[in-house]
């Protein structure tokens, strides 16, 4: 019976032998605020990914990579434990964000579900975004710069 409930499921990956391989980091450049995103790769192909968030420095989420290999991405909890402790509050949160993030994106894809649904289902269709805006002292071009980020959508400015 289970062999025939096997055949309708979409199987990317054989989840419980998932292990973590490696961690990498790439800076983003030449937009408003530093953006570091991380990957982690998995044995089976599969990467998934997570921002350094706040600017924190890239390292933070680089000397957690001993931590995390060998690890199976899909028991998040477990791996949230065992790095929280090199987290911190905020911008020395970043790595273990990352690291949180990229494997909830890993789970996702080791199973076939977005993450959303793993992580309690959908609750609103759309949500409010907000839009930081580049600051400069002369009032016009500031009104300009605000009025640009209302002309794409926002409603919520700084």
């Amino acid at each position: 019976m289970s062999h025939i409930s096997e055949r309708n499921i979409t199987t990317y990956s054989s989840p419980s032998q998932l292990r973590i391989t490696d961690l990498r980091v790439a800076s983003l450049t030449g937009l408003p605020m530093r953006c570091t995103l991380l990957r982690v790769d998995t044995n089976q192909g599969l990467s998934g990914y997570g921002e350094v968030r706040d600017g924190a420095s890239p390292t933070y989420a680089l000397m957690l990579k001993r931590h995390i290999v060998v690890e199976n991405p899909c028991n998040i909890n477990k791996i949230f434990r065992k790095i929280k402790q090199f987290g911190g509050h905020a911008r020395q949160a970043g790595g273990v964000v990352a690291i949180e993030m990229a494997c909830w994106d890993l789970a996702g894809k080791a199973w076939g579900v977005p993450c959303w649904q793993m992580l309690g289902g959908k609750f609103r269709d759309k949500i409010r975004m907000y839009a930081d805006t580049p600051t400069t002292k002369d009032p016009v071009e500031m009104g300009k710069r605000l009025k640009k980020r209302v002309e794409h959508g926002f409603t919520f400015l700084k």
